[in-house]
């Protein structure tokens, strides 16, 4: 960071939490932001810490610095690279990022796209996912990513919460070998949204797809019957709506958080930047999906800091274990994110795979989505980072818009830990009563606002301060049960609403599948509490058992048990443990605990449109109470 008068990092992380407006205008120019005017102000919190408003009065667009400013100053340096699963590479230069960006800009005009209007964007990981991204923020418009697995439900209720115009979908796309339909999804979806008026498809798998004219267009037909000149992204204000991006409610209603251009993406830069010591000429991969914060956060931070964006669009083990390591090494990746839960399913084909290739491209191991447990850390750390790359952990969220904890080059990393609140966020961990807690497990909180602070919940400012405000006014409540170690490093134990209490005991769901997964024939565990006359709550663990176990299910199942009581102690042994093929999980490796546990017990899931594979649950819900 550009020189601030501050000592160190912990100097400087105290002087942000005092005086935050210092802090983010001070990182806004590090990163390179430019404003155009200036801001009136740089913090106004007139309206209450819960609507607070960055950079009053400022114009900014990010695509300008990702996208416009780039291809006029580097125009031949690598801006993005994408790889098929069936192995189709495309490279873009910054110049070619630019003309891809404003075609697609120009195509959504004549459909009569105008700024503040919405899009939504339901595409796999390929290029035009990150071009159309680009192409609405240009217009000044505001796109909804949605998750490419979801069904049309799912689908149809986030375009018609946020009233959109346009959805950009594909025909299709590849996954483990299969063709995956997308266009009947999307027909089926815009059945039930009529404020959509127009389709843009993109052919990536060629095929035959249903077709509604005059509503349906292609997207190769449509960017290239408009003029390629260059096309200047329009002068959004700094507190412009940019994207509206919908996280999972336990009620069955998503929520739409709604961000800003110098909200979302200036936070992305900055943790990118200040976390993850990411620069120009730097290869940013993480394993996501454009639906999932962490696509929309690389879209946005990686460009703005001149780095190379690399995007795949299959599974990390298909067609063989190798795949992403093979990947890492083919392009020149020095920037890996990945999810506890992919390290786990890859550290069962054992190091051959990683061995294959050469990964001496790597600088910075990423990862965020869960905590950790203890044995793959150490096997990320040893056999893909061989003990000389950090593992950066990271964690946050939708309506954060990054991290409020995490780690840096810079600064001591314990195994599965955090180094502590990323730079300029005021984070504590705080007992019932919002005081100060250290030793033990609390209520993840912080106390002063930042420029990635969604900007409200699209339509329901009730439900937004109810989520993160009014239980603490004046803090937010994030949800998470967090911990700060006598040496001063974080840990997160899971969601707050997750945490198991037996008999008065209380323990996150991660401490436990820890516990199980120190079992050698385990790959994955997740636990749960069950109501229980006697105790309150029970706990039950689900585990999935690493290939080549032999042993029989019933003692399997008191063998882990007895390796999670031996752990964790007598009185938080497991009532049940169950054995099953696989666990819920997001595509993005991320394991839903609450959507295991209502199957359990036979209860209302509420919102499921996040699950990658709907049938993970039918061996849980057979085993239920």
């Amino acid at each position: 960071m550009t020189d601030t008068g501050s000592v160190d990092l912990e100097a400087l992380q105290a002087r942000a939490v005092q005086d935050p407006a210092w802090f983010w205008e001070a990182a806004a120019r590090d990163v390179g932001v430019r404003f155009d005017p200036p801001p009136r102000t740089v913090l106004d919190t007139s309206r209450g810490i819960e609507w607070a408003r960055w950079f009053d009065g400022a114009g900014f667009n990010y695509v300008r610095m990702a996208v416009d400013e780039p291809a006029a100053s580097h125009p031949d340096e690598m801006a993005l690279v994408w790889e098929g699963e069936d192995g189709e590479v495309r490279q873009f230069t910054r110049s070619q990022l630019r003309w891809a960006v404003d075609r697609a800009a120009r195509a959504m005009t004549a459909l009569g796209v105008v700024r503040g209007d919405r899009v939504g964007i339901f595409l796999p990981m390929i290029p035009e996912a990150a071009i159309a991204v680009l192409a609405v923020g240009k217009l000044g418009a505001v796109y909804t990513p949605i998750f490419s697995g979801y069904g049309a439900a799912a689908v149809a209720s986030r375009l018609v919460d946020c009233g959109a115009k346009l959805l950009v979908t594909a025909d299709g796309f590849w996954r483990r070998g299969k063709a995956v339909d997308m266009k009947q999804v999307a027909d089926e979806a815009l059945a039930g949204a009529p404020s959509v008026e127009h389709c843009l498809v993109v052919r990536r798998l060629g095929t035959d797809v249903p077709w509604n004219a005059p509503r349906d267009a292609w997207w190769d037909t449509a960017v290239t019957s408009v003029p390629g000149e260059p096309l200047a992204s329009v002068a959004t204000d700094a507190n412009d709506p940019f994207m509206i991006i919908y996280t999972s409610g336990t009620t069955g209603r998503p929520k739409g958080a709604l961000h800003v251009h110098a909200g979302f993406p200036l936070k992305a830069a900055v943790d990118l930047a200040h976390s993850f010591d990411l620069q120009r000429g730097d290869s940013l991969f993480w394993f996501t999906d454009m639906g999932w914060m962490m696509g929309p956060w690389e879209v946005a931070g990686a460009p703005m800091l001149g780095a190379t964006l690399v995007m795949y669009e299959g599974t990390p083990d298909f067609p063989g274990p190798d795949r992403l390591w093979s990947l890492v090494a083919r392009h020149g990746v020095t920037h890996l994110g990945i999810s506890p839960t992919a390290i786990r399913a890859l550290m069962a084909h054992g190091t051959a795979p990683v061995r294959a290739h050469d990964l001496s491209s790597l600088r910075v191991l990423g990862s965020t989505g869960e905590p950790w447990n203890p044995d793959p850390w150490w096997w990320l750390f040893r056999e893909v980072g061989e003990e000389r790359l950090p593992i950066i952990n990271y964690s946050g969220g939708t309506e954060i818009a990054g991290g409020i904890l995490g780690c840096t080059t810079i600064t001591p990393i314990a195994p599965c830990s955090f180094a502590g609140p990323c730079p300029g966020m005021a984070a504590d961990v705080v007992d019932a009563g919002g005081e100060p807690l250290r030793g033990e497990v609390g209520e993840l909180v912080i106390r002063q606002p930042w420029p990635g602070m969604t900007q409200g919940f699209w339509g329901d400012d009730d439900r937004y301060l109810d989520a993160y405000w009014r239980r603490l006014p004046g803090t937010w409540l994030h949800g998470d049960w967090a911990r700060i170690d006598p040496d001063g490093f974080w840990y997160i134990s899971g969601r707050s609403d997750d945490t198991i209490k037996v008999a008065g005991k209380r323990i996150g769901p991660a401490e436990v599948e820890s516990a199980a997964v120190a079992h050698p024939d385990v790959a994955e565990a997740l636990a749960v509490g069950v109501p229980d006359e006697v105790k309150g709550e029970a706990l039950v663990v689900f585990v999935v058992l690493a290939p080549g176990s032999s042993e029989a299910p019933a003692e399997m199942a008191a063998a882990v048990a007895a390796t999670v009581t031996q752990q964790l102690g007598k009185s938080l042994k497991p009532s049940a443990v169950h054995l099953v093929p696989a666990l819920p999980k997001t595509r993005n490796g991320k394991i839903l605990r609450r959507l295991a546990r209502a199957a359990y017990l036979g209860l209302d899931p509420g919102d499921t449109s996040s699950l990658e594979d709907p049938a993970t649950l039918d061996p849980i819900r057979s085993l239920g109470t």
